[in-house]
């Protein structure tokens, strides 16, 4: 395939370059600049189309022409997983975007790929509606944050993102538009779209369930002055049966790892500080960690469950009525390896210490206690030596206790020298399913695990 689409000489280019100028009209339709890149892969072409019936023909054309296709949206986690071999055609899906009418009463929307999560939880809003999805990266699309599977707090009540799915539209390589929901293998189908970063279908509109906006909404925070404490202060939190809506964790790495100012003559540090992703990061503030926990619902059955937490958690809680202001942020940044640990919540302190003793140090953490699925982030700085050896180290600890270490997000020389996902159970059913949707291999091509 590489050599077939690299062998497309000058006129063959502008060939396409007008197709696709036909298909998504003039202003939608370019070749690909400097920015165009997928975790450091640049694209040829980008194209925008403005239906499901434009984004087919792309995909037909790319077929045609054995061309490879990346989906794109906001591109808030382009950078994150494996580099894939080949970015033809970067289908961007802007335009592919917007939100269902909803007859009065139905408690589920169907949403365009491209619409910023924001944007439809705006819209949703003023009908007193939300949905249970609350993605850190900030300009996100529906279709990014179900192709990343990409979480926030409201995971511990609510589930990850693929479990709001009711149903999905999606095109397959061929260009078939194609529905999946509604029965269980439907269902099933619509799920395993969630995390494969457009390397199975490319998503054009997610049916996704509603929930009322909860009328009152309390953060109840304790210092956490050692890891140590969290397997006993997780375990009381949910053995009182609060119903919770997050039980979040933040860990950093002390004062220390503040950084400064990127110097006015270093344009990539200034660079990675204008990045989307820096928009929500939090200073990390110095001394101990927190555990904070959300209870939403009506005003009084919130303040008597806040009262209860209270006295569980002792004179050192504090209670708010907004968010923590590191709530909902990733603790790394542009150019750091972010590193993605899941592991059962009794065993969360030692996950921790592993990590501290294999980076020589506090390493900032954040994420969710209550799921034992947090974040961590290693300096840019670090060799690929240093951080494949932290890695592993993490890994063995992990292995006798159920659970994973995955690298998220890293430089190149660290995607190069480091097994990203490691052990993965899924991995032939992943199989089955690439050679099921994208025989040819023309979606997002060594992006999933496995080289899929």
């Amino acid at each position: 395939m590489a050599a077939a689409a690299r062998s497309t000489g000058r006129s063959g280019a502008m060939c396409i370059t007008r197709r696709l100028t036909d298909i998504c009209g003039p202003s939608f339709a370019r070749f690909a600049g400097a920015a165009d890149e997928v975790a450091g892969r640049l694209a040829r072409w980008v194209a925008v189309p403005g239906d499901p019936s434009a984004a087919a023909e792309v995909l037909r054309l790319a077929a045609a022409h054995d061309l490879t296709v990346v989906p794109r949206g906001a591109g808030t986690k382009i950078d994150w997983g494996a580099a894939p071999e080949q970015v033809d055609i970067m289908l961007d899906t802007g335009r592919l975007a917007g939100i269902g009418h909803q007859p009065a009463g139905v408690r589920v929307a169907e949403i365009g790929a491209g619409t910023p999560l924001r944007a439809a939880q705006a819209v949703l809003e003023r009908a007193a509606q939300r949905l249970a999805l609350d993605a850190p990266s900030p300009g996100a699309t529906v279709g990014g944050v179900l192709a990343a599977d990409e979480s926030g707090p409201l995971r511990h009540r609510h589930g990850a993102p693929c479990d709001q799915l009711v149903g999905v539209r999606y095109l397959a390589a061929d260009g078939e538009l194609t529905s999946a929901g509604g029965g269980t293998p439907g269902l099933e189908l619509a799920r395993l779209l969630c995390g494969s970063q457009g390397g199975l279908g490319v998503l054009v509109s997610a049916t996704l369930r509603v929930q009322p906006v909860p009328a009152s909404q309390v953060w109840v925070t304790r210092p956490v002055g050692s890891p140590l404490e969290l397997p006993d202060l997780v375990r009381a939190v949910l053995a009182a049966r609060l119903d919770p809506a997050a039980v979040e964790l933040d860990l950093p790495a002390r004062a220390s790892r503040a950084r400064p100012a990127p110097h006015p003559d270093d344009p990539a540090a200034a660079a990675r500080a204008r990045h989307p992703s820096m928009f929500r990061r939090a200073a990390p503030p110095a001394g101990a960690g927190t555990l904070t926990v959300l209870l939403e619902g009506g005003p009084a059955d919130v303040s008597e469950r806040v009262d209860s937490l209270l006295a569980l958690l002792g004179d050192e809680a504090t209670v708010d009525h907004s968010a923590p202001t590191w709530w909902r942020s990733y603790p790394f940044g542009p150019g750091e390896t972010a590193l993605r640990i899941e592991v059962p919540t009794t065993d969360l302190h030692a996950a921790v210490y592993a990590l501290r003793d294999a980076a020589g140090g506090p390493v900032p953490i954040r994420g969710s206690a209550g799921q034992g699925v947090v974040h961590a982030a290693l300096p840019g700085s670090l060799p690929a030596e240093r951080v494949a050896s932290i890695v592993t180290g993490v890994r063995r600890v992990l292995l006798a206790r159920r659970g994973r270490c995955v690298v998220v997000a890293a430089p190149l020389p660290v995607r190069q020298a480091v097994d990203l996902w490691g052990e993965l159970a899924s991995l032939p059913r992943l199989r089955a399913a690439k050679e099921y949707l994208d025989p040819h291999q023309r979606l997002a091509p060594g992006r999933l695990p496995g080289g899929l």
